[in-house]
């Protein structure tokens, strides 16, 4: 059994080291982020090409069924992915992480949105930690924004005021008072990603008073299979057809 397994998240690393080497698992990254943190097993890097690119890499590679732990918000994969399995008449289930509990956060359904309430609460002191790809939204703002990536942003994407700091996960707690505090931040954009390895942040900003602006996740396509933690994955993976 020969299982593609769409990764780049700690969720899938950890389940590539619990189905190696007992399956042959291939774990593919998007490729956009330098010096990735890499899972046991084999591995590649690059996109497919749409969904004909990864319905006849599937084919030629004789793959099996896929697992996609993508991020949550990796939404143009998950909907190729499920597409091309469709078609194929392949098994293909997806790792979704639990969102946050976001009771009390602001609630936006894009960077563009969460900008607009940044302007409109006068906010002046902002912690963005979206991506490098949720910067752009901001480059108007008067606000003066600390901004948390791991690959820095074009600088034509980046806001008049900001000073970047480039730092990977996980967090902890304590640091992330500090930073906060540090900072002088009034208001936290974040997406709602799940997961423990950034959560700290969410802790910190509550008790500390900090407003948090989240952002939804895109909706999965319907009638998938889902599982929320690398054991249901695992099970699931055990249960296909070899």
């Amino acid at each position: 059994m020969r299982v593609l397994l769409l990764g780049g998240t700690a969720e899938a690393r950890a389940l590539a080291a619990r189905l190696h080497p007992d399956f042959d698992i291939v774990s593919s990254l998007a490729g956009r982020v330098p010096d990735p943190a890499l899972p046991v097993g084999s591995v590649r890097i690059g996109g497919f090409g749409g969904v004909p690119g990864l319905r006849n890499w599937l084919g030629d590679n004789n793959i099996t069924a896929v697992v996609d732990a993508t991020h949550p918000f990796a939404a143009t994969i998950t909907a190729h992915a499920a597409q091309a399995c469709r078609e194929l008449g392949m098994p293909y289930m997806v790792l979704h992480r639990p969102p946050w509990d976001d009771d009390g956060a602001i609630r936006v359904r894009s960077d563009t949105e969460a900008a607009e309430v940044i302007a409109a609460k006068g906010y002046s002191r902002v912690f963005l930690t979206t991506g490098r790809s949720g910067t752009a939204a901001f480059r108007d703002s008067d606000a003066w924004f600390l901004i948390r990536v791991v690959t820095a942003p074009e600088p034509a994407a980046l806001p008049r005021n900001h000073h970047l700091l480039s730092s990977r996960g996980p967090y902890r707690y304590d640091d992330e008072h500090a930073l906060l505090e540090d900072y002088r931040i009034e208001a936290l954009v974040t997406k709602n990603s799940g997961g423990e390895m950034t959560r700290a942040k969410l802790d910190a900003a509550r008790n500390l008073g900090v407003d948090v602006v989240m952002i939804q996740r895109p909706e999965l396509p319907a009638g998938l299979a889902v599982v929320e933690s690398v054991s249901d994955a695992a099970e699931w993976v055990l249960r296909q057809p070899g």
